[in-house]
């Protein structure tokens, strides 16, 4: 077949893996696959089985198009999983795995967020939110409800969410706990909610408790055990902010956790380890100098597997107790990582995970036990093997103070060494994320249209080290603006980029990054802010983040000097300065960084006679969910910056 160039359609036919794990007999890997059915706008997930040895796929489910979260009994012989059921509430499932239908194990109005299977098999624990008051009569239109540190988007109480106890053969489920607090939720982009653990006699279960189930109060955050029997609970640490993601060893005496460096938020998130009978917890990951995204036990206890960004790449290492490390040389192979790896490890001490190339998407990779190469399974992404790649690259330079920078560039598709070309800067959100030089379709769309790509990595970034990551505490857009600016100098003395012919461009942190660099410097040709952070007081009062902003910015607007710190690392103090062409991006429900912002942004441009148009996206979440708003995000984003380079 003929090559031919990327294109916004492609980044759809892309198939999604993701939550990979090994049968306890290591034979077997559970792993969710999701397509796109533009028929439907969704993307429709179901789980495969892949044999290791052979990489065989037969899938386990069929047209539950919803399917998700696999994990194996502990004898192997069935699996739980998540699925929709006929109302479309996610369920607790159990197949077994010699044939016959699936049992559903949970019924309600509200949706299982996760679930743990006991040592002996025999129960199930699982998290539900509480259930909604019934109410009857005139209450039923007596619905105000109180606000705490909640988003904007919010239209009745949040409730807490809790564990119950169910029997893995079916029957009535047991509440385990209750109250005002609440485990924690995750809303997308970022890592999934912090799991429960059984201890390895059965008797007690580690989660993580939240002191409210509001989202600005997801830094008051505990590791407590809870004695299943009796339901009392009792503090693991000690500590009552910020630790989560806690893996009980195999020899169920110790557990691990990830907490922020010296307990600081806008520090690297570091691997804790804290004895089960309680006690003060010790960071033993400090050396690794690594924000981690994943941690995982070795079969023998006496290390653990973690993954974190590391430049533009992804790494892996065997991390021992005492703090020493061994990276793992993977080749060109980068485990894919959104704020969270995709990556299990076996009875054996092999590893499993999702993984990418710079030419290869989304595929299962294999490293044998204490081994370094990884070895691809599957070959689910092949039918992209039709598209022509741009090159890429990752450059280096030195920046502000002397510090080595680091990004990606994509050149255009018909490159001509000495010639200049139009810039388009496509800048990562977060901030604590990294451009990664990995198959990434965006870039390569936007070099069939001739232009060179830059996506760098600029303070707050968590690809070097924890001080660049904290470097912009009190400092969210000056520091890393004079970053991303020394990175277009870098590339303007290769005489790779015509420097009247630029655009800025980005989503989230990546949309504020763009607005703060249009205020600041006058050199664009055109902009495309999605999801714009613009103003760090809104941000404060109306995003799920909320009051945790504090954390980053240095202070509550409404406390001392609080308001002047903010306003000044706000891109709306220079908004009135922006001449670039501007497209505005957004969802109307968008919780993270709410639709205001872009209002705001807008209105600042029209009232200053700057050509701009704005687009509301009619869903919920932070970047659409459905693969054809996806691609028109990108088709508006590219035909925008068509129209002015």
């Amino acid at each position: 077949m003929a090559a031919q160039s990327a294109s916004v359609r492609d980044l759809v036919r892309q198939v999604r893996l993701a939550d990979p794990h090994l049968s306890p007999d290591g034979k077997t890997i559970a792993v969710v696959e999701t397509r796109a059915d533009l028929e439907s706008d969704e993307f429709h997930s179901e789980i495969i089985l892949v044999e290791l040895a052979t990489g065989r796929i037969r899938p386990l489910t069929r047209n539950r198009h919803h399917a998700g979260a696999p994990r194996w009994s502990p004898a192997g012989d069935r699996i739980g999983f998540i699925a929709p059921d006929a109302d479309k509430i996610g369920q607790l499932f159990v197949m077994p795995m010699s044939g016959g239908d699936a049992l559903q194990l949970t019924k309600g109005k509200d949706g299982v967020s996760q679930f743990a299977w006991s040592p002996d098999g025999e129960n199930i624990a699982y998290a539900v939110a509480d259930a909604k008051p019934e109410l009857k009569g005139e209450d039923k239109f007596r619905t105000a409800f109180p606000v705490g540190n909640d988003d904007v988007t919010i239209s009745e109480a949040v409730r807490p969410t809790h564990l119950w106890l169910v029997s893995s053969q079916g029957g009535e489920a047991k509440r385990l706990t209750s109250g005002t607090w609440s485990l924690p939720s995750s809303l997308p982009p970022g890592p999934p909610s912090s799991p429960i653990a059984w201890s390895k006699d059965g008797k007690s279960i580690v989660l993580v408790r939240q002191e409210t189930p509001s989202t600005g109060d997801g830094l008051r955050t505990r590791i407590q055990v809870l004695d299943v029997a009796s339901g009392a609970l009792r503090s693991l640490t000690g500590d009552t902010r910020l630790e989560g993601y806690p893996k009980i060893s195999p020899d169920g005496a110790s557990v691990a956790y990830w907490r922020n460096r010296d307990a600081q938020a806008w520090k690297f998130q570091d691997v804790w380890l804290a004895p089960l009978a309680g006690g003060a917890g010790r960071d033993i990951s400090a050396r690794v100098e690594a924000n981690v995204y994943g941690t995982w036990w070795a079969p023998d206890g006496k290390s653990l597997l973690v993954s974190g960004n590391s430049g533009t790449s992804v790494g892996l290492w065997r991390l021992a107790l005492d703090g020493s490390a061994e990276r793992i040389a993977l080749e060109g192979v980068m485990p894919t990582n959104g704020y969270w790896v995709d990556l299990d490890v076996g009875a054996n001490g092999e590893i499993v995970f999702v993984g990418q190339t710079k030419t290869d998407p989304y595929e299962i990779y294999v490293i044998p036990p204490r081994g370094h190469a990884a070895t691809a399974l599957t070959h689910e992404n092949s039918g992209l093997a039709d598209i022509h790649l741009a090159r890429a690259e990752t450059v280096s330079w030195t920046g502000p103070g002397g510090r080595t920078l680091n990004g990606v560039v994509t050149y255009p598709s018909d490159y001509h060494e000495g010639r200049r070309y139009p810039l388009v800067l496509f800048i990562h959100g977060g901030p604590n994320s990294s451009s990664r030089d990995k198959f990434n379709l965006v870039p390569q769309v936007m070099a069939t249209h001739g232009w060179v790509v830059f996506e760098p990595n600029y303070r707050g970034s968590d690809s070097d080290g924890n001080a660049f990551y904290a470097a912009i505490y009190q400092d969210a857009g000056q520091g890393p603006g004079e970053d991303v600016m020394s990175g277009v100098e870098y590339l303007k003395k290769r005489g790779l980029i015509d420097p009247a012919h630029m655009a800025v461009t980005g989503w989230s942190y990546g949309g504020f990054m763009t607005t703060w660099l249009e205020g600041h410097y006058p050199v664009w040709k055109a902009a495309v802010a999605g999801a714009a952070l613009t103003d760090w007081v809104e941000m404060y009062d109306l995003s799920d983040g909320n009051v945790t902003q504090l954390e980053a910015t240095g202070a509550s607007p409404y406390v001392g000097d609080g308001m002047a710190l903010n306003r000044r690392q706000s891109p709306s103090s220079t908004m009135t300065k922006i001449k670039a062409p501007t497209l505005v991006l957004c969802d109307t429900g968008d919780f993270r960084v709410p639709i205001m912002q872009s209002f705001g942004l807008y209105r600042a441009l029209k009232d200053n006679h700057v050509t701009t148009e704005f687009y509301a996206i009619p869903v919920a979440g932070h970047f659409p969910g459905d693969p054809i708003r996806q691609m028109d995000v990108y088709q508006r984003w590219v035909d925008w910056l068509q129209r002015y380079l």
